[in-house]
């Protein structure tokens, strides 16, 4: 049987489709299993956090603290130059007070996800990706619930959080473009965000069936994904996650937390 997590970034503020923030959400945790918190670095307030873990842990989907850049006027999309032992408390604050609502929720934190440029830049910057395991090591020794690492694969980060002991999996992105290296392709560039429904669902079906994707320049590059994002600030994103869906169930695939099924 082909099982594959689905996850999305909630709590970020985003409207959408005629939706508000709290609605879009909402709808989102019908269709995902895995939720990535924004928890107070690009966005995210005491008012989502606890909505989304609520909502969350009433429809069974796994809890990420989707952690950033202390950096809300730029939504956590700007690479910032940070002392790494203060990224590392940015970072573990963020996790904790994510966690706070969790578990007021009846539930807990179970992974980390950087968000945007903290994600691009822990992918290449050993600095920056020890900082981040850092900040789940300290989470660790204040006697929390190991938290996993969802990162592209093979990355700088995968490689730290893995020799540091931390479960590591391997995310894909059906709605963004690739380079050759198996990057994001920056969303500066033309083609970086994919819209069209039909392009995003075969190319889902083909990291999953196939482990390939084809990147901007024409290479195909192995993907072997624990995990799909598709991101909730992508235009008709709520349609674009329904249809992924159904295209799984109908392709027999089964969607599941990553957070329950063994790491690479």
């Amino acid at each position: 049987m082909t099982t594959i997590d689905l996850n999305a970034d909630l709590g970020e503020g985003i409207t959408a489709d005629g939706l508000s923030a709290a609605e879009l959400d909402a709808a989102l945790l019908d269709v995902i299993s895995s939720a990535n918190v924004a928890c107070g670095g690009h966005a995210g307030d005491s008012e989502s956090m606890s909505r989304v873990c609520r909502g969350a842990a009433s429809r069974g989907v796994a809890i990420g603290a989707q952690v950033s850049y202390a950096d809300r006027a730029g939504f956590g999309r700007r690479a910032l130059d940070v002392d790494p032992k203060l990224l590392a408390q940015q970072l573990f604050s963020q996790i904790e007070t994510l966690r706070m609502h969790a578990r007021a929720a009846d539930t807990d934190v179970l992974y980390l996800k950087p968000h945007g440029a903290l994600y691009n830049t822990a992918a290449e910057d050993e600095v920056v990706a020890r900082a981040v395991v850092d900040a789940v090591l300290r989470d660790e020794s204040a006697g929390n619930l190991v938290l996993s690492v969802l990162t592209l694969p093979g990355c700088t980060l995968a490689h730290q959080a893995s020799a540091a002991g931390l479960a590591v999996y391997a995310e894909a992105f059906g709605d963004r473009a690739y380079t050759s290296a198996g990057r994001l392709v920056p969303r500066t560039r033309d083609g970086a965000v994919i819209h069209d429904p039909l392009d995003v669902k075969a190319r889902v079906m083909r990291m999953i069936r196939e482990h390939s994707i084809t990147s901007i320049d024409g290479v195909d590059v192995t993907v072997v994904p624990d995990s799909i994002c598709l991101h909730s600030d992508t235009e008709g994103a709520l349609e674009l996650a329904r249809q992924v869906r159904e295209s799984f169930a109908l392709q027999g695939i089964t969607v599941t937390a990553f957070s329950a099924a063994g790491a690479r």
